[in-house]
């Protein structure tokens, strides 16, 4: 398995099609229903995250959002309010979330991301990126890690 600089390894496979517009959408190989509950219910565990129905996707998606006492990042943080990721439902099993740059930028690099089509067209910043949906249990520990350093840039601190 190939691994990147910063530990992020390859993610195994051709990227999944998804959709070219809003809604943004994963389309093909989707994750399996468990695994879509298991990242969910460890999602909803994470330190100072709070869950709501999201602002900004389609109906059903649960949003991640941290309380008002921690949501101290830069705006590029979050994608609306204090909302810095989100989980689709389970047709589509994928999730959108602001990724420190740097990182944002791996992740596409690593196969496990691409940017959001309305970054692409500069009407959002270029490090909120579609992570695509778990497969297995070690993808899912590894989105896991991606959504905990999606928090850590919402919060203000600096990412490893």
């Amino acid at each position: 398995m190939e691994v990147s600089s910063r530990g992020l390894p390859r993610r195994q496979g051709a990227r999944p099609k998804t959709t070219p517009t809003n809604p943004h959408q994963q389309l093909t190989d989707t994750a399996p229903l468990e695994m879509q509950h298991r990242l969910a219910e460890l999602a909803f565990l994470l330190a100072d995250v709070e869950e709501h129905p999201s602002q900004i996707s389609v109906p059903g998606t649960r949003a991640l959002c941290l309380s008002r006492k921690w949501a101290a990042g830069p705006g590029e943080a979050f994608m609306i309010g204090r909302e810095f990721a989100h989980l689709h439902p389970a047709h589509d099993g994928s999730l959108h979330l602001a990724l420190p740059p740097q990182l944002a930028a791996e992740a596409c690099t690593q196969g496990w991301t691409e940017v959001h089509p309305v970054a692409r067209l500069g009407l959002i910043p270029p490090n909120v990126v579609m992570l695509y949906g778990p497969r297995d249990e070690t993808e899912v520990q590894i989105i896991l890690d991606l959504l905990r350093q999606s928090r850590d840039f919402a919060k203000g601190q600096t990412p490893p």
